[in-house]
């Protein structure tokens, strides 16, 4: 590697923040030669700067690699990135883009970009131009006079992290003396939208609010994208029709109200399913029955494990859903996710351990009872919140819907490995009961 390289990479590492400015400031061929003279060396090293850039301009450095560049940065991208990426280039240059990846990862970012029709994610803008605190006020006007923005009458203030501080109305910016800086310009932002709020919400907000356009922000208060006025005015005539449906009594998607024979064959499959999966947890029991003959209080302490076990489940599979409705996570993000349940069931586990011991303790007078069920209590944990963080992942990555059968999934795993768990470890420690 150059000297050049590794001062660049040095400094891109160490001070995003200014890398970010830098570029920011570039232009025509000055910030192709300095995009190039990075990507060269390692295109993935780009990816901090993107993350902070306001979408129009990551977008113009994006352009500018090469195919095997942009494979890379993707690859690499988390989905919060990847979305603002892709969801700005046209369909050309997205098809373009996504036919040198894997299938697999060409499915995820289609569907990491395949919001509701009624959703802030579908409504929202992804090409807009933000402010930053330390702005002048001549230095914004100049931008925003070069920038495609028309019709606008607030911009949006981010750090150097694209977190959103606040709006800047336009003729508040307009009455500014020139050295007057953004961060003393700038008003509170209001009404902030997720990726996945409704368009019933958004009315509500914009009736609320009375701005001419919303922001969507994720979960770190990320700048994601505005739904301006134009948006919001459909998301309203197509909430009056929806209103003028129900007036009616039709529904709006006809799930409430679907005939009894689409109700019976898209419930019974399921249903069979779940009858399956409780003679299967029924057979685990079954496979202990002597050790159940011998203690009979072994018998009244199972649901304890098995319904600890599938409330903590639940609690890991509703997370880990919501996060890949609303693209927080993607299918790449399972290491991450796994290792962030496993330690909260662990800790959780020795919790209700201790606790659950205790009360075995005072009830039985058995010190090994109390034992063998803060054992299983912990391994019951750790397994529903594996199951509950990887079930809907695995679906999502074999394209199916991970609301529709995770639950039953999760529940086959937290009965069948809480009773082997707590009957298995009783068996081992049986000389202590």
């Amino acid at each position: 590697m150059s000297l050049t390289a590794a001062l660049h990479r040095s400094f891109i590492r160490q001070h995003p923040g200014a890398a970010v400015r830098v570029v920011d400031n570039l232009k025509g061929e000055e910030l192709g030669s300095a995009v190039r003279a990075v990507a060269d060396h390692d295109p993935v090293l780009l990816l901090p700067v993107l993350d902070r850039l306001p979408p129009g301009r990551a977008l113009e450095v994006f352009r500018l690699l090469a195919a095997d560049a942009k494979e890379r940065i993707l690859l690499a991208a988390g989905p919060r990135l990847a979305v603002t990426l892709l969801g700005a280039l046209s369909p050309q240059e997205r098809q373009a883009t996504l036919e040198p990846l894997p299938a697999s990862m060409q499915r995820e970012f289609e569907r990491l970009l395949a919001f509701p029709d009624d959703s802030a994610g579908r409504l929202m803008d992804r090409a807009y131009d933000v402010a930053r605190p330390w702005m002048s006020a001549t230095e914004l006007r100049a931008r925003l006079r070069e920038s495609d923005l028309k019709r606008v009458r607030s911009v949006y203030v981010v750090d150097d992290d694209r977190r959103l501080l606040g709006r800047l109305d336009m003729q508040d910016l307009a009455l500014a003396d020139e050295n007057d800086l953004v961060e003393g310009l700038m008003q509170p932002a209001a009404g902030m939208l997720e990726l996945a709020t409704p368009r019933a919400e958004i009315v509500v907000l914009l009736e609320d609010t009375r701005l001419d356009s919303l922001p969507v922000v994720d979960l770190e208060q990320r700048l994601m994208g505005v739904v301006r006025y134009t948006s919001l005015y459909r998301a309203i005539e197509a909430e009056a029709n929806l209103d003028i449906q129900t007036m009616v009594g039709v529904s709006a998607d006809e799930r409430a109200l679907s005939p009894f024979g689409f109700v019976i064959r898209r419930r019974l499959p399921w249903l069979h399913v779940n009858l399956l999966t409780a003679f299967l947890a029924a057979s685990v029991v079954g496979l202990f029955e002597h050790t159940i003959a011998q203690f009979t209080a072994l018998a009244v302490l199972m649901p304890v494990v098995a319904g600890m076990s599938g409330n903590a489940g639940a609690q890991a599979l509703a997370v880990t859903i919501r996060g890949l409705a609303l693209r927080e996570i993607g299918i790449g993000d399972w290491r991450r996710l796994l290792f962030k349940e496993q330690r909260a069931a662990f800790v959780n586990g020795i919790a209700l351990a201790l606790s659950c011991g205790i009360g075995v303790l005072l009830w039985s007078q058995s010190p090994g009872l109390a034992l063998v069920i803060g054992i299983a209590m912990i391994l019951g944990l750790m397994a529903a919140a594996t199951a509950g963080a990887l079930v809907p992942i695995l679906l999502t990555r074999f394209g199916q819907d991970p609301a529709t059968a995770s639950s039953i999934l999760l529940t086959t795993v937290t009965d069948v490995f809480g009773f082997f768990a707590f009957l298995g470890t009783a068996t081992l420690l049986s000389g202590l009961l």
